[in-house]
């Protein structure tokens, strides 16, 4: 299969709405990452995402829709994903909420949960596309377990990418924040953070005016995207919370200057949407890699989760 690189004016979008609506797939930008669409109500689509990744089939998908009504459509929302959908959407921010009988979503997508996971992304041609192409159902455009992709290139890199295996890409640049959503759910009815992410967890919390539930995933069953134990992870070894390379080690820096910095400053906004990219530059050292300390609020705690997974042992 020859993948194609689509620009992201009106022909580029229309294009990909077009191999969409034949059951293809298509990598499209959205704020957070690059994510892999596939029609969320077609099984045989949903499939090939699966199989395009090398996705494990247990582990539940986000599905994309342009709106409130159009989630509405999907799932039941209570009260409180009410106020979160008015604070964050669009956004970075993914609720998984109880699935509708009649919402026509293909079972794959929920890997047979009774929830689904639902977000509207603020990024522009992502919104063109679901307008065009109904609810997609999207995890990150890149082979199960690597570094999520952040670019087109990413999503065409002959490491870890998916050029050959998926019918486009719509290039619309870089994504601005760099890591995927932030999942909020309601296990035992209690608002909880099933996966950090774009938005911080302090920032949700104060939206709803109570803490947020830590939650302890099963990796081998997830109700949630993001929660197997290898995840986002290069070809190189890391090392984390090293405050210097050892010899023979390639060095990511935070709040220094450096080559494979994530922000001489310190800047938590600009380190997150950094992560994924220096990852892989470093990888191309091919050499073990060390990663400097990285404080663990705000952003800092999505960005640990990702650097946590990404060093977690292989399967």
């Amino acid at each position: 299969m020859r993948t194609e690189r689509l620009f992201p004016d009106q022909a580029g979008i229309a294009r990909a709405a077009a191999l969409l609506a034949q059951g293809q797939v298509v990598a499209i930008p959205t704020e957070t990452v690059y994510g892999l669409a596939g029609d969320a109500r077609d099984g045989l689509a949903v499939a090939q995402i699966y199989k395009a990744k090398g996705r494990p089939s247990f582990n539940p998908l986000i599905v994309h829709v342009p709106d409130l009504d159009a989630a509405r459509g999907i799932a039941d929302l209570p009260p409180q994903a009410d106020i979160l959908a008015a604070a964050f959407w669009p956004g970075a921010l993914t609720l998984v909420l109880p699935l509708r009988a009649d919402a026509g979503i293909a079972s794959l997508v929920t890997a047979g949960l009774p929830t689904v996971a639902i977000r509207v992304p603020a990024h522009p041609v992502a919104q063109a596309l679901l307008r065009l192409a109904g609810p997609l159902a999207a995890p990150s455009a890149n082979a199960s377990g690597r570094i999520s992709p952040t670019s087109a290139d990413h999503v065409l890199d002959p490491d870890g990418g998916l050029d050959g295996r998926i019918a486009a890409v719509l290039d619309a640049g870089p994504c601005p924040v760099g890591l995927e959503s932030t999942i909020v759910g309601w296990p035992g009815g209690r608002a909880t953070l099933l996966r950090p992410g774009g938005i911080p967890a302090e920032t949700i919390a104060a939206a709803l005016g109570r803490p947020l539930a830590d939650h302890q995933a099963d990796p081998s069953a997830p109700n949630a995207p993001g929660q197997l134990t290898s995840h986002y992870a290069p070809q190189a070894t890391l090392r984390l919370n090293a405050a210097a390379p050892a010899p023979g080690e390639t060095h990511i820096a935070f709040a220094a200057p450096g080559p494979f910095t994530l922000s001489d400053t310190g800047d938590l906004a600009q380190a997150a949407a950094r992560l994924f990219d220096t990852l892989r530059r470093a990888d191309r050292e091919g050499r073990p890699i060390a990663v400097a300390p990285i404080p663990d609020h705000g952003l800092g705690a999505a960005i640990n989760d990702r650097l946590r997974r990404a060093a977690a042992p292989r399967a």
